[in-house]
């Protein structure tokens, strides 16, 4: 299929990255500069920047894969949380003072449950669309794993820590939770379906819950049944609801509120029902859709109001390989008791997102602002930026080593997308390089191997492989990794492997340079039976990543190794950036002998 290069306007939009410093042995005044720097300036230079500084912002607000995202005010705070799927820390936890820049203050799920279930990569499992409330003096969070139940996990602080979690319902296929404590006390909770699980979707459930939200009683009541109401306006035409999920229940003026996306991740709308009784009957209408924009799907997120009685809408936008970047959008409530998400078109009872606005009226940030993604030296550990592919065991990583990371060369299979001890992060952003470097120091067996790994259902890494002869930079690619879930479209079942034609003695530099393309899909056949299901225009494109491979023995002088490679996204989530050490395994076990080890002693993005 043939790649172009993305519109000059979204490249004009591009994440531009600090370039990487040359050599191994400027590290320490890296490191001292890095700190510096981030002593005067409230962000680290280079990296996205969604506050321009005189007032306004700029779209996306979180440039990283931060699916699903819920958010609650407590005060003068926000705290958000994500989808995490099958990472490990799961939900993550992110606070901001203005709704604009986000630190990342931790993780509410240590581990996913149930946990043998999860010792393994649970590709589009795990922890599915959250919601995160206060109440009672607490912070409740409550998520789905579709396959065993709705969770809640609760904490007095936000930075934890948290409870484990309680299965407060065990119906399989059940998705996208969000509690409701009335103002009679009573708590509710409401849900969607997950199709694949439940067998059916398209529907909005209602039940209620004990005082303390632990548990649901009864097999509640359908408010909401997409596939029995009437087409609904949209800028596309009238739009059946379709794909209706991910419920957020809010009270207002008397009236009952769920916020509702529908029409698919990639083609949808943000629609809103209510109802004077919380029981229903519902009434619903689209309140914001892409319009003439290029923000497609604008949907699934949270309303939420500042101290100075604003209200703003949170949701993500799905970017391909890109992932599930985060969107903040003006929202304002009509005389008729209706919101409107984003910019007014024209007399339209619905808005579409905004791609700059001024910021919220709230208290000035207090504190520099970090960001989820950035670099790391491994001085202390690593980062809470990273996360695992499953539940880690405890010897994955060699805390005692300081100043680098090392990573013992686990037993997993060769196939990376099967292995759980990778070591991830989400994309920073659409054009920049990824540096690293390592040295493998082998246990003795050949086949042991590490490096820097791009990852989805398809992946590529360049790094170290021991062989009978030795060691040798190597640049792999394996296509359609994902062969369980992507049957009948296999282009190669094994890795393809090219090796650097140098001695790999001591540390190695590898970089990945990305840059956006887009790549065109066919549009669906229109006259076929049964006809295809409504579409925007938008989803006739997907974006990805052009990336690029090289080495360096010095950390100067880069030279180009393998072929390019074009990302694709994971299982609902965004293409991945990381780092892995392992032994030759065959089965994902995790208890398998560990043998030689990799040291990485940094990771810096740059341009």
């Amino acid at each position: 299929m043939r790649l172009t290069t993305l519109a000059s306007a979204l490249l004009a939009a591009s994440f531009i990255l600090p370039a990487v410093p040359a050599a191994a042995a400027e590290k320490s005044a890296a490191r001292s500069t890095a700190r510096s720097a981030a002593s005067a300036a409230p962000m680290p230079p280079g990296v996205w920047r969604p506050d321009q500084g005189d007032g306004t912002y700029i779209n996306p607000i979180l440039a990283g894969d931060y699916s699903d995202p819920d958010v609650v005010r407590v005060g003068d705070d926000f705290y958000l949380t994500a989808s995490s799927f099958t990472n490990v820390p799961g939900l993550p936890v992110l606070h901001s003072k203005d709704l604009v820049n986000w630190t990342l203050i931790g993780y509410a799920l240590a581990r996913n449950v149930p946990d043998a279930h999860h010792a393994v990569p649970r590709h589009g499992g795990g922890v599915w669309a959250p919601a995160i409330r206060h109440h009672g003096g607490r912070f409740h969070i409550y998520y789905p794993d579709p396959d065993f139940g709705i969770f809640m996990v609760s904490a007095t602080d936000p930075k934890g820590p948290w409870t484990a979690p309680v299965l407060v319902d065990d119906t399989k296929g059940a998705i996208d939770p969000a509690p409701f404590w009335d103002d009679d006390g009573q708590a509710w909770l409401v849900h969607g379906f997950a199709g694949s699980r439940a067998g059916f979707k398209n529907v909005i459930t209602l039940k209620k819950m004990s005082a303390d939200g632990t548990r649901t009683g009864g097999a509640g009541k359908r408010i909401i049944e997409g596939d029995t109401l009437p087409k609904v306006a949209t800028s596309e035409g009238p739009m059946p609801w379709f794909t209706t999920e991910g419920p957020k229940l809010y009270k207002r003026k008397g009236w009952y509120y769920v916020f509702v996306p529908s029409g698919s991740v990639k083609g949808g709308w943000q629609g809103v029902f209510r109802s004077r009784h919380i029981e229903g009957p519902y009434e619903g209408r689209n309140v914001m859709d892409q319009g003439d924009t290029p923000i497609n799907g604008p949907h699934q997120g949270a309303w939420v109001d500042t101290p100075a009685g604003e209200d703003w809408f949170v949701h993500f936008s799905d970017a391909d390989s890109y992932g599930r970047r985060v969107y903040l959008q003006p929202m304002r409530w009509g005389a008729d008791g209706w919101p409107v998400i984003g910019a007014q078109q024209g007399s339209k009872p619905y808005g579409a997102p905004v791609a700059r606005h001024r910021k919220p009226k709230t208290a000035p940030q207090p504190v520099p602002v970090t960001v989820p993604v950035t670099d790391d030296e491994f001085d202390d550990g690593y980062h809470l930026g990273w996360q695992w592919m499953a539940n880690p065991m405890a010897d994955w990583v060699d805390p005692a080593v300081k100043g680098r990371l090392r990573l013992k060369a686990a037993s997993s299979p060769a196939n990376l997308w099967e292995a759980g001890n990778l070591l991830t992060q989400k994309l920073p952003g659409m054009t920049f390089t990824v540096t690293t470097a390592l040295e493998l120091k082998p246990g003795g067996q050949p086949g042991e191997r590490a490096g820097l790994v791009v990852y989805g259902y398809d992946y590529a890494w360049i790094g170290l492989e021991n062989t009978a002869a030795g060691l040798r930079l190597v640049q792999v690619t394996r296509l359609d990794a994902d062969l369980a879930v992507n049957k009948g479209k296999v282009r190669q079942s094994s890795e393809t492997v090219l090796a650097a034609p140098v001695e790999a003695k001591g540390p190695v530099h590898v970089r990945m340079a990305f840059s956006p393309v887009v790549v065109p899909e066919p549009a669906p056949d229109m006259n076929a039976t049964p006809a295809p299901p409504p579409y925007w225009h938008s989803m006739l494109r997907s974006t990805h990543a052009r990336v690029t491979f090289s080495y360096s023995l010095d950390g100067v002088d880069f030279q180009p190794l393998g072929t390019p490679f074009t990302t694709q996204p994971g299982r609902w989530v965004g293409t991945q950036v990381g780092l892995f050490a392992q032994a030759p395994g065959g089965t994902p076990s995790n208890t398998a002998t560990r043998a030689g080890y990799a040291e990485f002693d940094y990771f810096r993005f740059g341009r």
